[in-house]
This record gives C-alpha cells, structure tokens and sequence, in this order.
C-alpha cells in the first residue's frame, strides 16, 4: 500500500527549478495534486501555462524567503507530503556562506513548519551525492553511509579560500545532516518520516523557463557548453576524459520522488540515484546503438554517433579524443544498489544515448 498515494495532495518547494519543474510533471501525471512554491508570482508565469491542462490539480504559492523560520507555515498546511527541491546549485561562490546560510536554513525552516502539520506523511528532500563522495587516494564505492566531512572541513579551515565545489559540498552536506538531526530528535513526535534522495551531476532536457543557453542552470550548462559547443567550453582533451562524478537523468530523479513516496520501505533512508559514472567525451561518440557504458565517456561520442542528428543545426560536433573516457578510472566510484532494491522495477534509468538524444532535440527545439 503507498504510503503517498496517486490522488494526495504534495508540495514542492523552488517549483520553477530544473529539478522540480520535472517533480512537478511527473506527479501529475502519476494523479497527484501539487502545490508548488515560488519566490513571487512571475516566477510562476511559465508553470501555470505548462501545467495549465492539469487545472485545479496544480496550484503555486509564494514563499518569498525560504529561510525564515515559519516561512512555509501557511503553504503546508493540508498536503500530504513535500518534497523539498529548493537550494542553490553554482560554483563561483565567494563566501561559502552564500551557499550554505540558505541549503541549511531552507531545509531546517521547511522541517520546522512541518513539526506542526497533522497531515503530513513524508518529506523528501533532494540532497546530493555532494554530501557523500569524498576525494581520497584510493577510492572505494561509496555508499549511502558515507558524508562527506572533507568538504566541511576545507570550508571550515579555509572559509573564501576552500575549493570552488567543496563549498557548494559543505552546503549540500550540513543541509542534509541538519535535517536528519532534526528528524531524529522530533521523530517520535510527527506524523511523517523523511527520505533523502542523492543523485550526482543530473542531466536530461528542460522544462522549467529558460530563455538562453546562457541561463541554464549548472550541470546542464556544463553539459551543453562541453558536447555542444565548438571548444568545449574551454575543457582540454585531457579534462573532457576525465572520469569524475556520476550521473542520472532528470526524469529518473523525477520518478524516484514519486516512488519514495509510494514505497513504505523508503522511511528513513538516504537513496543513491544514479545511473553511472561518466566523462564529457562519452557524450560526444556515443552509439546509435543502446549500451550501459560510463556516462562521462560517451557524452561527446554519443552526440557525434547519433544518426540523423537531434540537432541538425550543429553537425558539426567537438570530436575531443574519441573512446579516451572509457579508459579511465572513477574517481568517484559509487555503489548505487540500493535504491532500485528500496524503489522497485519501476525505476528503469535512461541510458546516455537516450539523454544524449533528447537533450540535443531540446537545444534544436529552441534554436540553440
């Protein structure tokens, strides 16, 4: 029996993101009613026209500052479940408080409102493989057990100094252990139980508002800049091959919310989503024909591969260093087992030439 089930009501927070936009279609589409927050009612503009078929089952809110306490008091009230999606994702972050100030209080505002809430029955919140991975000399799987204590570390003893992504990981960590830690402490006292969702470098078309290449949010920026455009976004032969981080499809992320909501098991879990490891040069040469390669190798070969072309106005791909992804080694290895053990067979991930594919049908779509 679902523990959310089709029919209940859900609020998703920071509804006009990339990652939530998608909740949102997924949920609906699934017979859920969703209510969304935004920032002001312009952000809410291109969802109420996307989700317009939907009616009365999508409404928006405004909750102007996510990390005042009390801030969701009112759009809480009478749904079923949240899944908090709400939290800034960028690299060039001068104070890592510019990160960490609105992951961590966000989450622990949204949390509070919900000590209250009587109908409520689970929360997800969208954490990241960032709280978990950790940079070591011989990496071994890491596994939903794992934090990532290095990056609070460095942002700790190093403050504006740190590296560039472990202040965007020390965010995503403290956020997620400020939520568990609050859970824990009140958990015998609520209605719900908490799960929290990992993916790595998420990827996949958009359907959020975006007016330019120029305005996307990260990961798929990088995406684009590294298998679309001519230079590679900057990116060495070298670095395009790199095995680094893992990644998932965003429509893969979409449908595990909605699976964790469904599957009792779920309750109390940290979930690894994730499809496989991958570097830029995957991308480029990937086969027309469906394979489970790593995802960084075949990005730059996969969108060279293709035939026909998504995206006929660029036929002329970046070749990087054909087949040189597939050499190396993860640096970040992970063992993602468990959340299709918890989730069931219903979660099926896209393979990277079905990303590859309708990522650059996206991009032709709106002429980029």
């Amino acid at each position: 029996m679902p523990i959310v089930s089709a029919g209940s009501k859900v609020l998703v927070t920071g509804a006009n993101g990339f990652v939530a936009a998608w909740v949102i279609h997924t949920l609906l589409e699934k017979g859920y009613k969703v209510r969304g927050t935004i920032r002001s009612e312009g952000k809410g503009v291109h969802l109420k026209k996307i989700f317009a078929d939907y009616g009365n089952n999508f409404e928006l809110v405004v909750v102007e500052d996510i990390t005042k306490d009390g801030a969701f008091d009112e759009a809480i009230k009478g749904v079923d479940a949240i899944a908090h999606t709400a939290s800034p994702f960028q690299l060039a972050a001068d104070d890592p408080e510019e990160l960490i100030t609105p992951a961590v209080n966000g989450t622990v505002s949204i949390l509070k409102s919900a000590l209250t809430a009587s109908t409520l029955k689970r929360i997800i919140l969208l954490s990241s493989c960032a709280a978990i991975l950790s940079l070591l000399p011989d990496p071994k799987p890491f596994t939903e057990s794992d934090w990532n204590d290095q990056a609070i570390e460095d942002v700790k003893a190093n403050g504006k100094n740190a590296n560039q992504v472990n202040k965007y990981c020390a965010s995503k960590t403290l956020a997620e252990k400020a939520a568990w830690e609050l859970y824990n402490t009140n958990k015998a006292n609520v209605s719900w139980d908490l799960v929290a969702l990992n993916p790595p470098y998420i990827f996949g078309p958009i359907i959020h508002e975006v007016t330019s290449p120029a305005a996307l949010n990260t990961s798929t920026s990088d995406w684009y800049n590294s298998v679309v455009r001519s230079d590679m976004g900057g990116k060495s032969l070298d670095e395009i091959a790199v095995v680094g981080n893992g990644w998932v499809d965003i429509r893969d992320v979409a449908l595990a919310h909605v699976l964790a909501f469904q599957k009792e098991k779920a309750g109390g879990e940290r979930l690894i989503i994730l499809e496989g490891d991958f570097s830029y040069q995957d991308f480029t040469y990937i086969s027309d024909q469906p394979t489970k390669t790593k995802f960084f190798y075949d990005s730059v070969d996969a969108a060279n591969a293709l035939s026909p072309s998504p995206i006929p106005s660029h036929m002329d791909f970046p070749k990087g260093n054909p087949g040189a992804g597939k050499k190396g080694k993860p640096i970040f290895p992970y063992d993602a087992s468990k959340a299709p053990r918890i989730l069931g067979p219903e979660l099926v991930y896209h393979t990277k030439e079905e990303t590859t594919r309708d990522m650059l049908a996206d991009f032709e779509r709106r002429g980029w």
